[in-house]
């Protein structure tokens, strides 16, 4: 397997790649709620980028820190799913549903049921 690899300030990725099939492994750290909207905005269009950059056939895994609370709203429960710890999101949260839904991802620290001090 060779690799390749790309790292910035709030982003890297790793390509892990296979006879048949490559694996792009992506890890972030994204803005804080804090933040300005530009700095999101940035962070998610160079993470869009990326995700670009590869062919929709490789598997994506998006790993990372997204500051995010992903709440329980009804709206988000085919992306995020039903086990969120918070009841409110915030913009993060929202940020990071839009993203995922789309490039077809999910969110699958909340699709499993956990006990609350895991979550």
């Amino acid at each position: 397997m060779k690799r390749v690899e790309f790292v910035s300030d709030r982003l890297s990725y790793i390509v892990l790649r296979g006879r048949w099939l490559n694996i792009i492994v992506v890890n972030v750290h994204a803005p804080s709620e804090e933040k300005s909207d530009e700095a999101k905005d940035s962070f998610y269009e160079e993470l869009e980028q990326v995700f670009d950059h590869f062919p929709k056939y490789h598997m994506k895994m998006l790993l990372g820190d997204f500051n995010a609370k992903v709440g329980s709203e009804n709206i988000f429960k085919p992306t995020t799913g039903q086990e969120s710890l918070h009841q409110d999101c915030n913009d993060n949260e929202v940020r990071l549903v839009n993203f995922a839904t789309s490039q077809n991802l999910v969110v699958k620290s909340t699709m499993f049921p956990h006990r609350n001090i895991h979550k």
